[in-house]
């Protein structure tokens, strides 16, 4: 049984979900701005972006549109494997959620290394890898949000959040009804305006916006929700070690080994690779 969630927790929650939009619009600008003229979470408009690109020949933005949404696509498959579903008992902040999001921060700090070395002046071949690379971490992200099971609740695709807002103001419901949803909306926003605003002034730190937030997110989720469990809860050594049992599977039944160490360290791996691979013949 999972203890009944305190005010307190909701609140945290909420200010990390904030945060989590505002990682979706900053990586959305910089993808824009300086990868490609494309989105990274928002596939509505690489759809269009992708439609435009057949009508008007354009083979570089049909080529970064397209690569944004098959990467999104991935990594929402992989956020979901990685997160799972909502299950009874799940608490606030289930433990297979930071997993996730860890895997998202470390698909980050590979694209931000790749941006660090390729510089200012890096190919169209690269700027794609990178494209590609936030894609997956933030469908990574678009996923794993889902295992809190809030109705409605999204990071990264908010035209149904902004809709569902202006529908419950227009039937009189209570503000406080909505006052979650303006929040996200509004990290979104202030997301994007802090991408923009530094890759256009110091590109050289854009990465550093969604490190801040991400790292920013993993440390007070471990904090606030898993060191308490740690302390007060029998299974505090499965989850130090990784170890989950799966869903609706009896106690006694043995226990799956989730290596998420060694996972992440090998998508952090192959990312750098691919980046490496691609910097002699762009960069230059």
């Amino acid at each position: 049984m999972t203890d009944e969630p305190t005010s307190g927790d909701l609140r945290t929650r909420q200010v990390l979900v904030v945060a989590l939009a505002a990682l979706s619009g900053g990586t959305d600008a910089i993808g824009l701005l300086a990868l490609g003229g494309a989105f990274t979470s928002v596939m509505t408009g690489n759809l269009v972006l992708l439609g435009t690109a057949s009508t008007t020949a354009d083979g570089a933005l049909a080529l970064s549109s397209g690569t944004a949404v098959l990467a999104f696509c991935l990594g929402v498959a992989l956020g979901t494997v990685l997160a799972g579903t909502p299950q009874p008992g799940d608490g606030v902040w289930p433990a297979r959620v930071t997993r996730a999001l860890a895997v998202e921060g470390a698909l980050l700090v590979a694209y931000a290394t790749g941006w660090w070395m390729s510089g200012a002046d890096r190919g169209a071949t690269a700027a794609l890898v990178l494209l590609a690379t936030t894609a997956v971490a933030l469908g990574v992200q678009s996923s794993t949000v889902q295992r809190f099971g809030v109705s409605g609740l999204s990071t990264t695709f908010l035209t149904g959040t902004l809709t569902a807002i202006v529908v419950r103001l227009s039937t009189r419901r209570p503000p406080r009804e909505v006052l979650p949803s303006i929040q996200v909306i509004a990290g979104l926003v202030i997301g994007a305006a802090a991408g923009a605003g530094i890759v256009s002034v110091l590109p050289d730190a854009a990465p550093a916006l969604q490190l801040v937030l991400v790292g920013s997110v993993l440390l007070v989720a471990l904090l606030r929700f898993h060191r308490r469990r740690a302390v007060t809860s029998p299974d505090a050594h499965s989850y130090a070690t990784g170890r989950v049992q799966g869903a609706g599977a009896p106690s006694g039944h043995r226990h799956l080994e989730v290596p998420m160490t060694t996972i992440v360290l090998l998508l952090a791996f192959f990312a750098l690779l691919s980046v490496a691979d691609l910097l002699p013949s762009t960069v230059r």
